[in-house]
């Protein structure tokens, strides 16, 4: 079981070009709606930055965003005023009424069970009403089995055994496939690997600290100086995994996306 992590927007947002592109890339793919003024949900909203681009796409719209650290929903009321932004849970989160489009970028892959969620949140869904998400897939990379790796050595076991996102964290494009159709959906399920391109000094670090490094970093949180030995191994592994190149450094980034349109 991982550790619920404390997030740190202004980390998040230091490579949020490279983290919008898939959101827009979903985007996208989004049908038209069934309502002209349609109920919306983004589920683990983080800082706001993509809920604001659901509100650009249907002006007209109501909007939530939705997510449950308390340090992103500050930063994004903080930065989109005017827009809607509740605390919620994606682990227990219920549709209030319903909704014309429930959309989840890159967020599923921290809920525990996510695929039993599926069938609640489709049935909140007006028909003809879309659900979209997009997960990191990439657990089998260097970027995470190295953390795992090291976070699994006598040296760290004892602090982060179980901590970390499981390998199983994200299922096969099919099994999405297969939940969403058997829900009743017209679903189009496909991956997409990015060539992020970083540039500056252990980028790669820079960016996990952002996202999948938080849950070792929060259970090393009161101890300072086991944190940063940590890091200095993980940065050490990520240097010789991740070599620079006069352009920058290659990250590599497979991602799954999936729009489920319910019969209407």
């Amino acid at each position: 079981m991982t550790t619920t992590p404390s997030w740190d927007p202004a980390q998040y947002l230091r490579h949020s070009g490279h983290r919008l592109r898939p959101f827009v890339d979903l985007l996208a793919r989004v049908p038209a709606l069934p309502s002209d003024r349609p109920r919306i949900a983004d589920l683990g909203c983080g800082p706001g930055n993509a809920t604001a681009l659901l509100v650009e796409r249907w002006p007209g719209a109501r909007v939530t965003g939705y997510d449950n650290s308390p340090e992103m929903l500050e930063r994004a009321r903080a930065e989109h005023t005017g827009l809607d932004f509740a605390f919620a849970d994606a682990r227990t989160w219920t549709p209030e009424g319903p909704h014309d489009l429930l959309f989840s970028n890159a967020t599923l892959q921290w809920v525990p069970g996510h695929l039993d969620r599926f069938a609640e949140w489709t049935d909140a869904l007006e028909p003809g009403g879309v659900f979209a998400f997009q997960v990191p897939d990439n657990t089998d990379a260097p970027l995470h089995a190295l953390m795992r790796e090291l976070a699994a050595t006598p040296r760290w076991a004892p602090r982060l055994a179980d901590v970390l996102r499981a390998p199983d964290s994200v299922h096969a494009p099919g099994v999405y496939l297969d939940r969403l159709a058997r829900l009743g959906c017209a679903a189009d399920v496909w991956q997409t690997t990015y060539q992020h391109v970083l540039p500056g000094e252990d980028p790669v670090l820079d960016w996990v600290k952002g996202t999948g490094l938080r849950p070792a970093l929060t259970a090393l949180a009161d101890d300072p100086e086991a944190r940063d030995a940590f890091v200095t191994e993980y940065r050490d592994l990520l240097r010789e995994a991740y070599p620079t190149a006069p352009y920058g450094t290659v990250l590599p980034f497979r991602r799954l996306f999936a729009v489920a349109v319910k019969a209407g």
